[in-house]
């Protein structure tokens, strides 16, 4: 028989280091999202994030070592946080298999705490432009998903030059992006705004137009002749950065992507879905332009003390064993930047996502950068060799409402292009890796 804990017990035991809060709930109820009509959104503070489905999507040595690396560990009373009764048994019940001794389970649930207005609640500053599913399917239903009051919305499916991944299934009423729209194929860098404003209107995009973004991720590796194609993800991502960059007021992604989509039972289709051009975009390109960064920029913030340029990449790239690309031949890092920790290579971000492809916790996220002096307070831009890999890490730092934040859209190919420009390689003298995963 498993022990419960009430709001008011609970309410006492959050703020005490020997209790670790388990919230089984899926990513996007702790990041906000109020899936069960609850009256308020995410979730109890100092609670880690870990969907009760992991339990069957992970080997249980592969379940134990997450859990881990989120500083749950068998020393301490876990306190199990769901939806339900039956979920929060499921895992705690999991828990115990593995050998974790002291589990106990909420007896109220969220739906019971989330009632109670003088409980403390946290989430993503701005959880709803990274949704989900069911609120695409809301949206598809015509159903006006809250938050509502959207009058106009396109949904994009994203890829580089891979026409192919559109037309073997895509959600239904979806256009294809193509990101050479929004970058240029020579240097990569984002088309100049006459371009942009093109390419936006062709799509039928505005500045009031809701633009949701998803990509396909298959298995990218430095084997095929280009990755970038197979990094729907990355590539969606990319093009948020550019549209937000432009000036349209709602972009929104799909978390975790077409991938997520289809295994949360959502269907595809192959029917395809032709942008309806319009004549004018309502825009005045670029109207946020401190979303990105050029080379004269990125080294006067070198200099500054409260500036910082962080490298989204591998560690590999980072300390110049290898450049990462096919198309980069010089490796290294720029002098004075940190280390940002992408995952293993140029077409994975593993350190800021799940197993599952969705965002990471975004507190978990915000700890390890903290650990490198990665903070808000700074006017941080992310960078790594052409600006995919960054792209991704601003707009997490954006969903967490970071409010100077950039990218150095030339990155490491366009530092490269001028040989003045110095390259470091080596492990820094002084260095955090922050959390290695």
């Amino acid at each position: 028989m498993l022990q419960t804990v009430t709001n008011l017990k609970l309410k006492e035991l959050i703020s005490k280091n020997d209790y670790k809060l388990l919230d089984v709930r899926p990513s996007a109820a702790f990041n906000g999202w109020p899936l069960q009509g609850e009256k308020r959104g995410g979730h109890i503070p100092r609670a880690t994030s870990f969907p009760v489905k992991w339990f069957n999507d992970l080997s249980k040595e592969g379940a134990i070592k997450k859990l881990f690396e989120k500083g749950i560990d068998k020393k301490k009373q876990v306190i199990v946080i769901g939806y339900s009764k039956a979920d929060m048994e499921s895992a705690a019940n999991n828990l115990k298999d593995m050998g974790f001794p002291n589990v106990l389970i909420h007896s109220e649930g969220m739906p019971g705490w989330s009632s109670e207005s003088d409980l403390p609640l946290k989430y993503l500053p701005r959880y709803r432009h990274l949704v989900h599913p069911g609120w695409i399917k809301q949206l598809l239903d015509g159903k006006n998903p809250e938050p509502g009051n959207i009058d106009r919305f396109i949904l994009a499916h994203v890829n580089f030059d891979n026409r192919r991944d559109y037309d073997e299934g895509h959600i239904r009423g979806s256009i294809w992006l193509d990101t050479l729209v929004l970058e240029n194929e020579l240097d990569w860098n984002c088309r100049t705004p006459q371009e942009l404003e093109e390419g936006l209107k062709a799509h039928g995009i505005t500045s009031n137009t809701t633009v949701v973004l998803f990509g396909r991720t298959n298995n990218p590796d430095m084997s095929q002749e280009a990755p970038g194609k197979q990094a729907g993800k990355l590539a969606s991502m990319r093009a948020a950065l550019l549209l937000m960059y432009a000036g349209v007021k709602d972009v929104r992604v799909l978390d975790g992507g077409l991938n997520t989509w289809l295994r949360s039972g959502g269907s595809i289709t192959t029917e395809e879905t032709l942008p309806v051009p319009v004549e004018k975009t309502g825009l005045n390109i670029p109207e946020h332009p401190e979303y990105i960064v050029d080379t004269t920029k990125a080294k006067q913030m070198l200099s500054d003390p409260n500036s910082e340029l962080v490298s989204i990449r591998s560690w590999y790239e980072y300390i110049g064993k290898v450049s990462g690309y096919h198309y980069i031949k010089s490796a290294g890092r720029i002098p004075g930047s940190i280390f940002g920790n992408c995952g293993s290579d140029a077409y994975h971000m593993e350190n800021y996502r799940n197993h599952d492809d969705t965002m990471r916790s975004f507190e978990e996220i915000a700890a390890f950068w903290k650990e490198s002096g990665i903070t808000p307070n700074k006017h941080i831009a992310f960078y790594c060799g052409t600006g995919w890999r960054a792209s991704e890490a601003f707009f997490y730092a954006w969903l967490m409402g970071w409010k100077k934040i950039s990218i150095y859209d030339g990155g490491l190919y366009e530092w490269i292009d001028d040989p003045g420009n110095p390259i470091e390689v080596g492990e820094p003298q002084s260095f955090s890796t922050g959390k290695l995963l």
